[in-house]
């Protein structure tokens, strides 16, 4: 099982979201699972580039759908892309050539061409957790388990962007696939009704009072719910509800109290048995503290 790998440049896994790469290598590693990375990849533009230019975004995104043609000539591209907005991003750049082809599919298709690229529109768009849970399955991940998360309870926080505007593997709504995941550890996953609502994205660092005061609704609710943890697939949701903790508790006055806010993948690695330091616990600025039963599952490594 391969995919190739979109590390993104806005929210970037190979800095802000060092500890979301770290942990999806391990746990991908674990599972069996080969990456191979776009080769000349560029940025896709983010959610902001939209509101400026969407041509110019839908342009930008397109030539790494492109790339991936152009890498897997004698397969259809699976393109994993771990940020929400990338993910979002170049899937709504594919759904967009496919579905306004007068619009946006020929005179992007045009742009390629005149770059030197052809898109033909094979190229699949997937989010790791959408690969973990449907392709690698929860029953293999059960399997790999060394250390089940019983009694820790987890608020699966989905954010806003990534089954929105499309549902491609989740329910657009009230997704699951997370919280699934969390259960198949051994966690329990705590239903609570903010699990897509937005923390706030770039407005801690335009608009930060309402920024904040996004996030501060999030945290408040799951810990309200008794949650112990939170957990992400996005690094600036990750960055915003983690980072700005101590800012949030002085406007609030004491309102929240530190939680622990951790990528989905650090979590499936922890259950694991991966070391800490190899999923990037090591970077929490809340620290988490769990001390699960130890046992080994039969089979496995």
């Amino acid at each position: 099982m391969s995919y190739l790998y979109y590390p993104g440049c806005c929210c970037s896994m190979k800095a802000s979201g060092k500890a979301y790469e770290e942990s999806l290598m391990a746990v991908l590693k674990k599972l069996g699972v080969t990456l191979e990375e776009l080769k000349d990849w560029n940025c896709c533009g983010a959610t902001m580039y939209m509101a400026i230019d969407q041509m110019q975004a839908f342009g930008m995104a397109s030539r790494n759908l492109a790339l991936a043609e152009q890498q897997c000539p004698n397969k259809t591209p699976e393109l994993m892309a771990p940020c929400s907005a990338c993910y979002v991003v170049m899937n709504k750049t594919k759904h967009f050539i496919e579905d306004y082809k007068e619009q946006v599919g020929t005179p992007i298709r045009n742009a390629l061409k005149e770059a030197g690229f052809t898109y033909t529109g094979k190229t699949k768009v997937r989010h790791p957790l959408d690969i973990l849970v449907n392709d690698i399955g929860l029953d293999k991940i059960r399997q790999h388990v060394k250390k089940p998360l019983k009694g820790l309870k987890v608020a699966s926080y989905y954010g806003c962007l990534l089954v929105r505007p499309y549902s491609e593997f989740d329910d657009v709504h009230y997704p699951r696939s997370m919280d699934n995941l969390m259960e198949a550890l051994g966690a329990s996953s705590l239903e609570w009704p903010l699990k897509t609502r937005c923390c706030g994205g770039s407005m801690t660092g335009t608009v930060e009072d309402a920024g904040l005061r996004l996030s501060y609704i999030i945290l408040n609710e799951a810990e309200r719910r008794g949650a112990d943890v939170v957990v992400t697939a996005c690094p600036f949701c990750q960055t915003n509800l983690e980072c700005f903790q101590q800012r949030i508790q002085r406007k609030s006055k004491g309102g929240i109290s530190d939680l622990p806010i951790l990528f989905f993948t650090q979590l499936v690695g922890y259950a694991m048995g991966i070391p800490e330091r190899e999923l990037g616990f090591h970077r929490l600025f809340v620290p988490f503290h769990f001390s699960p039963k130890q046992v080994v599952t039969e089979g496995v490594e």
